[in-house]
C-alpha cells in the first residue's frame, strides 16, 4: 500500500492525462511499472525539490522514475502533455484555442 502524498494525481487527473503518454515500444518487454505511480513519483520530486535518490521508498525506484522523466523530455512528451492541458483549459474557460 502506497502512501498518500498532496503531490499524488486524482484519478480524475489520471484520466485526463494517462491518454498522452507514450505506449512501450513495440518489440520491447511489457511494461511492468505502474506509470500511474511514476507519474506520481515525478510529481513529488518536482514540488518537493528533493533529489532522484530521496524518493520515498513506496514510490517505484529512483532509477525507473528518473528513466521515464528523463525519455518523456527527450521525446517531447512533457510539451506536447503541456500544450494539450493548456489548450483544454483555454477551451474550458470559453477561450481560442492557442494563446494569441
Amino acid at each position: 500500500m502506497s502512501k498518500s502524498y498532496s503531490t499524488n494525481l486524482t484519478q480524475d487527473q489520471w484520466e485526463l492525462i494517462e491518454s498522452l503518454i507514450p505506449a512501450p515500444l513495440p518489440g520491447g518487454r511489457p511494461r511492468e511499472t505502474n506509470i500511474w505511480k511514476v507519474m506520481n513519483a515525478i510529481f513529488y520530486v518536482l514540488y518537493e525539490g528533493c533529489r532522484w535518490r530521496a524518493l520515498p521508498g513506496d514510490f517505484p525506484n529512483w532509477q525507473t522514475v528518473y528513466t521515464y522523466f528523463r525519455n518523456w523530455r527527450k521525446d517531447g512528451t512533457w510539451v506536447r502533455m503541456h500544450d494539450r492541458l493548456r489548450e483544454w483549459t483555454r477551451v474550458g474557460s470559453e477561450r481560442s484555442r492557442p494563446p494569441l
